[in-house]
């Protein structure tokens, strides 16, 4: 199970003004939030439904949205 980091840190905004200038249409819960799984770090937003969008922190603190991620991250 992966752990919450902070929920609301400077990663979650920046996940959530991508998730919202890529089309998103759907609001983010405050259960989204920054979780690491095997030593990498992951931003995870949710809502109501389930997962939205899942970013991948890079090394060097960028954000990549991920098209598939790891099945524990899912709501």
């Amino acid at each position: 199970m992966p752990s919450v980091i902070a929920a609301g840190d400077e990663l979650t905004r920046r996940a959530f003004a991508a998730y919202f200038r890529s089309g998103g249409t759907r609001r983010p819960t405050k259960s989204s939030g920054v979780v690491e799984r095997d030593g990498k770090r992951y931003v995870v937003l949710n809502s109501s439904r389930g997962v939205l969008a899942v970013y991948r922190v890079r090394n060097d603190g960028m954000l990549r949205r991920m098209r598939r991620w790891p099945p524990d991250l899912q709501g």
